[in-house]
């Protein structure tokens, strides 16, 4: 009654029951009831004429450009002809045609392709699961298809159920606990501090974006018996977007498109070419014309692009729960670690700030420095070979002073908190990861039996053995064959890993062979500073490398992993992850390694000198030290690499996306592009790529081992990876809103194969760090000099003066008339006094040329390496005992969770008990009401 007609769509059988019926005694419903069983019975018909006669749903005379074509098998489907459908959902591109049916999925093919069948096969068993399908072609390109998959209600709430989606059915109860006076009127007076401060500047505003209120509700998984617990007041937006997608994909996964036992699954017609792409929508456009503050937003992705992708929010926290709700928990939990990461930064690079302030402040009280700056008598030996003259120690003054900027008193503290820092982090994470667990339900989530690789099951079809887990036969890889697979992929490994080695060894070549040039090179200014620019050319170079060789190893590790034929795709994923960050880590590292702990470590000494292939004299360190090389090595590569990454995340799909926005409008005009439905815009977009997150996590965690490894020589490396991280947030986030085509919403529950390797960057970092106090720099030295012969010897002090004559003791004496053919200088150094030098200096302990043993190691040469293998020893054991308390301290789960835990599970029985209850009680009345009464009924 009051509608002007109603109509039973099913298959294209269409019936009308026209409102002229007056109000009768008859049952209007029964009648109804009796059209929708004819109509079943026509359906079933109407289906066995279609496997006989119907042309084929992928037959191209069904499609025109830009019409549509719709089929359904919900035969309970009533639709109210007549009944006004909303324009906007017409046009935004989000609807089916009616406007009422949400796109949850598309898929795209083209009409070229030799894979009918597949397809023909596939979208039937797709409707044979109850999803809903229309097809459109493209705007731009006729031979472009585009399938969009509806689920209804029925589906949804199937398929939930089966994959245990956690819904919310109860608001959360808080409670608070007990405090004492004391407490409180501590917390008082904290709050009325706060008062005079900034009201919380970075936290978002909840008020100008209601969207952000979290939905503080008990979750449980989704039962279709017991859905009047569930808080269902829409149907429609009860599953979010993000699960509609889910749940779809996984309808996808799961259907056959040939007879076949393995014949099954969406990711193996993507691979052999029957689609194109397949991807859930963006919730329309990320821009409005109007202000998100006064009008609100239109959509998800356009409050995501104002309150978390605009450069205007970089200070702000990110909202991560409207970051899980749209991309799902996986891309969540990665930006959640990032964020954390970040966030942790903060006390590392205030730190090393203060390390670098504090070697400014006491730069000009620095006795080494002084003294170096005073040395215009002391001559140094040549650093190379015939073209580099004699120096005076002086000329290296500023350079002495750069060296104590970052070597200097403070900097073994420094060391010893960034290893405790790395470990804090770590052990935070997990406690912040548990926490995000609990919120986001995913403390008791498992991760579904995975399937087999389409390439290891065409593999190994002919092996059979039964799944232990779900008792089905499936391909089996012999021990001894993935036992040699194994040992080829380790030995390609060590080839690549050698490749490294030569690269660095031709790097070392370079080095060698270009200090001579520049020493003799017409302009004074390279000439003065001929091995500054060795270093910094040698740098630059060595980067070129390794942006070159990454494109080498990718490949490389991509035929090894696949050799390998693991079994799943998380397998492959954990493999070719491995790889890859063994091979970038190594080709990133490796001349790093080379010049904190070889670099003028065996060189010999002047008359003496060791060569490479007897031929080249290898490098010696500045007469300021090795620190200077490694800190320039350092910056450079950090910031060269950051930028470069950030250039390439951001810069290729933005130039992609505007060639392809340039072809539309050449095409379309202006006016054409904004007129194009959802699906074109998304498709137009770039897809994300191939392996995930792969990029974005390697990216981070080498910077997070630059951060670590070698800080006590670069303690500026927290502050650049700090500044670097603030841009990087956002500009993943414009990438992920804007640029990409919309990733599909996949759970995990931790950052995976990744945090093994972040404990394993700070083991490493411990070790390093200690080797550059021990070795490269000169804190051991100084302070031997200090306690055993320096002024205040036996006297148990270590102060600037009883630093004085350091310099002196630390460089040795050389005979000039001593030095081979050709290493001869051609420069006798008469400049200096007017006569022939006689003697020169180096920076080593040896006894002088009239001792009985000359050039022989002295005492204090032994008691410095005795001091340095202590120290290193010390250093370790204390530090790793300082990493093992905090772990044993920090517990995995903070407290309050496990209570919150313990109190949700027990009210979650309360409630449902109650629930039920309440169920059980409401039919009783009924039954009482309706004259039906039984004994001995519950409760």
């Amino acid at each position: 009654e009051g509608r002007e007609d109603l109509q039973v769509n099913q298959l294209g059988t269409q019936i009308w029951i026209k409102p002229d019926i007056q109000k009768t005694d008859v049952d209007f419903s029964e009648i109804l009831n009796a059209i929708q069983e004819i109509a079943k019975d026509v359906n079933i018909f109407f289906d066995e004429l279609e496997s006989v006669n119907s042309p084929s749903k992928d037959d191209d005379s069904l499609l025109h450009h830009g019409n549509l074509t719709c089929t359904s098998d919900d035969a309970s489907r009533l639709e109210v002809v007549g009944e006004e459908v909303p324009d906007k959902n017409k046009i935004n591109g989000l609807y089916f045609r009616d406007g009422k049916c949400r796109i949850d999925y598309i898929l795209v093919y083209r009409k070229s392709n030799p894979q009918t069948e597949k397809r023909e096969v596939f979208e039937r068993n797709i409707r044979a699961e109850g999803l809903q399908m229309e097809k459109e072609s493209s705007l731009t390109n006729s031979d472009i298809i585009f399938v969009k998959l509806h689920a209804p209600w029925e589906v949804l709430g199937k398929y939930a159920e089966l994959m245990n989606v956690r819904m919310p059915f109860r608001r959360k109860i808080y409670y608070l606990h007990r405090r004492y006076k004391f407490m409180n009127r501590i917390e008082k007076q904290i709050s009325r501090f706060r008062g005079w401060l900034p009201r919380k500047p970075m936290k978002l505003d909840k008020e100008t974006l209601p969207d952000l209120e979290e939905n503080d509700c008990y979750t449980a998984p989704f039962s279709q018996q017991r859905i009047h617990h569930f808080i269902i007041h829409n149907k429609d937006t009860f599953f979010n977007n993000a699960t509609r997608s889910r749940i779809v994909h996984h309808i996808l996964q799961r259907v056959k498109y040939e007879e076949g036992k393995n014949k099954i699954g969406l990711n193996r017609l993507l691979s052999n070419g029957s689609y194109e792409a397949a991807f859930p929508l963006h919730e329309g456009s990320y821009r409005s014309k109007n202000s998100i503050k006064t009008h609100g937003a239109e959509n998800h992705r356009h409050l995501l692009y104002e309150c978390w992708a605009s450069w205007g929010v970089w200070y702000k926290y990110q909202p991560l729960d409207l970051v899980r709700r749209y991309f799902g928990e996986k891309i969540g939990l990665y930006f959640a670690w990032l964020g954390w990461y970040t966030g942790m930064l903060f006390p590392a690079a205030f730190i090393g700030l203060f390390v670098f302030l504090y070697g400014v402040t006491t730069l000009n009280h620095c006795q080494v420095s002084k003294e170096v700056c005073q040395a215009t008598d002391t001559i140094m030996c040549p650093i190379c070979d015939k073209y580099c003259p004699f120096m005076r120690l002086s000329d290296s003054c500023i350079y002495a002073k750069v060296t104590h900027l970052f070597d200097n008193g403070a900097t073994v503290f420094f060391a010893v908190f960034m290893a405790v820092w790395a470990t804090v982090f770590l052990e935070f994470w997990k406690r912040r990861r548990a926490v995000i667990a609990y919120d986001w339900d995913l403390i008791d989530w498992e991760e579904e039996e995975e399937e087999i690789r389409p390439q290891f099951e065409a593999k190994y079809s002919k092996k059979e053995r039964m799944n232990p887990i779900s008792g089905k036969p499936e391909p089996y890889q012999a021990f001894a064959d993935k036992c040699s697979r194994l040992i080829v992929s380790a030995s390609g490994i060590f080839f690549m890993i050698c490749v490294v080695i030569a690269a660095v060894f031709g790097i070392v070549i370079y080095r060698v062979v270009t200090v001579s040039t520049f020493a003799a090179f017409k302009w004074a200014l390279i000439r003065n500073n001929s091995q500054v620019a060795t270093t910094g050319t040698a740098v630059c170079i060595n980067f070129c490398i390794i942006m070159l060789l990454n494109v080498l190893y990718e490949k490389v590790a991509l035929f090894l992993t696949n050799l390998e034929q693991p079994r799943t795709e998380s397998e492959w994923e954990n493999s070719f992850t491995l790889k890859m960050f063994l091979f970038q880590f190594v080709n990133l590292n490796s001349s790093t390694f080379y010049i904190a702990f070889f670099l003028g470590r065996f060189t010999g000494h002047p008359g003496a000198y060791l060569r490479l292939i007897n031929r080249w004299r290898l490098e010696e360190c500045h007469p300021s030290g090795c620190l200077i090389d490694l800190c320039m090595q350092m910056g450079i590569i950090m910031v060269l690499k950051q930028t470069w990454n950030n250039f390439m995340e951001l810069g290729y799909p933005l130039i992609q996306n505007w060639w392809t926005r340039r072809k539309l409008r050449q095409e379309y005009g202006t006016q054409g592009k904004t007129s194009f439905p959802q699906w074109e815009k998304d498709y137009n977009l770039q897809p994300m790529n191939a392996y995930g997150l792969f990029d974005e996590y390697l990216e981070m965690i080498l910077q997070f081992g630059f951060t670590t490894i070698f800080v006590a020589a670069f303690p500026l490396a927290p502050l650049l990876a700090l500044l670097n991280n603030i841009i990087e947030i956002r500009l993943d986030a414009y990438k992920f809103v804007t640029q990409w085509r919309r990733p599909l919403a996949s759970r995990a529950k931790d950052i995976g194969i990744w945090y093994g390797i972040l404990e394993g960057i700070g083991i490493l970092s411990v070790i390093t760090n200690a080797f550059v106090i021990a070795v490269t720099s000169d804190f051991i030295p100084r302070l031997v000099y200090a306690y055993k012969y320096g002024p205040c010897a036996g006297q148990g002090e270590a102060g600037q003066k009883c630093m004085v004559g350091y310099v002196n003791a630390s460089l040795s004496v050389f005979l000039v008339s001593d030095f081979e053919n050709r290493s001869e200088p051609t420069s006798n150094g008469s400049e200096f006094s007017g006569s022939p030098l006689k003697y020169c200096r180096y920076r080593d302990y040896r006894d002088p040329p009239h001792s009985p043993v000359p050039y022989g190691y002295t005492l204090q040469f032994w008691h410095v390496l005795a001091a340095r293998l202590a120290f290193i020893i010390v250093f370790e054991h204390l530090v790793f005992c300082i990493k093992h308390l905090i772990s044993y301290l920090i517990p995995d789960l903070p407290k309050d969770l496990r209570d919150r835990m313990r109190r949700e599970k027990y009210l979650i029985q309360e409630m449902m008990y109650e629930a039920e209850l309440e169920r059980l009680q409401k039919e009783r009345k009924e039954r009482k009401k309706n004259g039906k009464s039984y004994h001995n009924e519950w409760p």
